[in-house]
């Protein structure tokens, strides 16, 4: 019997057996399941078996997380069940057909606005400085805003304007340029495509509404005789951008299937291009234009008509479980779209208080879990993390596990969403969301979204406390009985050891780049602490170096991942990037093999991050301790470059 064969075997009939995968294969940690009838899947018992870490779907994909045994498994498993693996894309493609109209819809708004967000983020933190800076009256100087007291600070103001209309102005080209790398077709001409619909050329769209149909009849339109065509800008624009984008791309993609390859660098281009520049201005833009003006005009009529309060209450409770479904990318859309129309948005301020309400629900369980170190190491970093506007942490490393709390910050993001809504509450900018939302806020309603963040942290603290006492929308965390852990492979009990076997070890970087908590990992496997404690770094240099000497325990095809286990039994993984996966060992060369002794310091792998990164896959790399559960794992530091001589973590054995 091999090692893994009961767990292989249980598995196969609990997926619904083997009629009921229609695709299967494995990454550095887990297994993903294309199954025929997702429902068939008994969920709560495939959690249960030793071997499995956790279970979540994602993209059509039902995925088994088994840790850094998962090829072992994945080869018992396999024969077991008589049936063929498939490749990473191939499973990627079966894993869409499970995907409905609207589900692949929002995947691909969601793959297009991802690369956009440090972007969207920090135009959104300067448009809310600057909101201070000229529009905030100040007690201390006599009435009068911060700019019209000081020439350095209204320098200063003027100069963030720059960026601030880059990103959000010129936010067409970054849409027709996320299109193109997402559809994998020639980046610069989404970039050049993206130019042309916010060119100075043109009248610009916030100018549109204040010029009359003569003047623009006059000087700006093109004239070619038999027709004549309006030069419209489309300044902060997303449907018609998006619609231009998805044009060049199958036109391109058309033309290279028909033109000659001797002759394509030439007219492929020239021939994908030119029709899109005329058809995004004569057709794509003015229709796209109309649609967003609709969809925006329904939002902002909704959320300002004598029933707003309902609205924003089902808003504001809704939008967590949008953040689930990944439904919630659609509203960056339409935020932008109510900016670009009416200057401002009354949907960002209800997402601002979501965020708040999760993060203040984590809180409560923080406070009734006081005392519980493991947890904690996942719950306090969560409530930062959704107090800054990322609610992934929270909602998937604590909320949803206990649900009672998911519940209740839903109830409190409810009734703070009404609030606001009822005082017509504004934002001018959106990218910045939880606690430093309010500086997106307009000024007027400060005093109003302040009440609202109150009331997003207040009720969804005691109401957390509430049911976990009364055990309302809770089964697992009851008062008086013991706390159901996040994972029940962290917080096994430690085995007794001798003090001569006691580990007190530092974990060095094994890359040069940028710390952050586990928390700000992007793949909720590794931010969650599924996977076990440690830390997350962005390279600065594709290199990895051994953290601590020891055996290479793991070395994937791929060469993505390597894990190494040394001579007191840590066990350590480091994750080259997210899903990098599916470059099956593109861009990476390593430097051992399977079973290798390494020393500290000594180059494992190298890898060209320009390359992976212009492939559509982040750089950014866990660095694991899997076996956490059997120790006590300590942040050396929370934040900041760190280079391969500086150690991050402290690996000691239970007292």
């Amino acid at each position: 019997m091999g090692k893994f064969e009961k767990d292989a075997k249980a598995l196969i009939e609990l997926v619904g057996g083997k009629e009921n995968i229609a695709a299967v294969t494995h990454c550095a940690t887990r297994m993903r399941f294309v199954l025929n009838d997702p429902k068939k899947a008994k969920e709560s018992a495939i959690e249960e078996l030793d071997t499995v870490r956790g279970i979540f779907t994602n993209a059509g994909q039902f995925q088994v997380i088994i840790g850094n045994e998962v090829p072992s498994f994945y080869q018992e498993f396999v024969q077991l069940a008589d049936i063929e693996g498939g490749s990473k894309e191939n499973v990627k493609a079966v894993a869409k057909q499970n995907q409905n109209l609207l589900q692949r819809a929002v995947t691909v708004l969601a793959e297009i606005f991802t690369p956009l967000l440090p972007a969207i983020i920090v135009g959104g933190l300067i448009l809310g400085f600057r909101n201070v800076l000229e529009a905030v009256p100040m007690g201390w100087l006599g009435g009068k805003t911060i700019t019209e007291s000081s020439v350095f600070w209204n320098g200063v103001n003027s100069f963030l304007w720059l960026p601030g209309e880059a990103i959000f102005h010129f936010l067409p080209v970054g849409i027709t340029w996320s299109i193109t790398r997402k559809m994998r077709t020639t980046e610069i001409l989404g970039i050049v495509l993206g130019i042309t619909l916010v060119s100075p050329q043109l009248l610009n769209a916030y100018a549109v509404n204040s010029t009359t149909a003569a003047e623009i009849a006059k000087s700006w339109t093109w004239d070619f005789g038999f027709f004549t065509m309006e030069k419209i800008g489309y300044q902060a624009q997303v449907i018609p951008a998006m619609l231009a984008g998805f044009l060049l791309v199958y036109l391109e993609r058309f033309f290279r299937k028909h033109i000659p390859e001797a002759v394509s660098m030439i007219f492929v281009p020239f021939f994908s291009l030119i029709p899109t520049i005329l058809a995004a201005h004569l057709i794509l833009g003015p229709i796209g234009w109309h649609i967003g003006s609709a969809i925006s005009t329904v939002v902002n009529a909704g959320l300002t008509s004598s029933v707003n309060w309902l609205f924003g209450a089902v808003f504001g409770a809704l939008y967590a479980p949008l953040v689930i479904t990944g439904l919630h990318h659609t509203t960056l859309a339409i935020d932008s779209q109510l900016i670009a129309d009416f200057k401002s948005t009354n949907l960002w301020p209800m997402i601002c208080l979501s965020n708040i309400a999760q993060g203040a629900a984590v809180l409560a369980i923080v406070f009734a879990h006081r005392g519980n170190e493991k947890e904690e190491q996942v719950s306090i970093p969560s409530v930062i993390s959704a107090w800054l506007g990322v609610t992934e942490p929270a909602m998937f490393g604590i909320n949803l596990k206990y649900m009672y709390p998911f519940v209740a910050a839903m109830i409190g993001s409810g009734l703070a969403g009404m609030f606001v809504t009822l005082f017509g509450v504004r934002a001018l900018s959106i990218g910045v969301g939880g606690l430093p939302g309010i500086l997106a806020i307009m000024p007027k309603y400060y005093l109003i979204f302040f009440i609202g963040m109150l009331i997003a942290i207040v009720v969804p603290f005691l109401l957390t406390l509430v049911f976990r006492r009364i055990g309302l929308f809770n089964k697992i965390d009851r008062v008086g009985e013991a706390i159901s852990p996040i994972d029940p492979t962290l917080v096994e009990s430690a085995t007794t050891t001798d003090s001569a076997n006691l580990v007190n070890e530092e974990i060095y970087a094994p890359l040069n780049g940028k710390l952050f908590p586990l928390s700000h990992a992007v793949d909720p496997v590794f931010s969650q602490g599924t996977m076990g404690q440690g830390m997350v770094i962005e390279p600065s240099e594709g290199a990895v170096y051994a953290p601590m000497s020891g055996t290479i325990s793991l070395l994937f095809p791929s060469k993505h991942a390597v894990g190494l286990i040394d001579e007191q039994g840590v066990e350590l993984l480091i994750h080259v990037g997210m899903d990098t996966v599916q470059l099956n060992g593109e861009h990476f060369t390593a430097f051992v093999k399977q079973g290798d002794s390494v020393t500290r310091g000594q180059k494992l792998l190298a890898f060209d991050i320009a390359a992976i990164q212009k492939a559509g896959y982040p750089t950014q790399t866990p660095v694991i301790i899997t076996n956490s559960g059997d120790y006590q794992v300590d942040p050396l530091m929370e934040t900041g470059e760190v280079t391969i001589k500086q150690a991050i973590m402290r690996v000691q054995s239970r007292e």
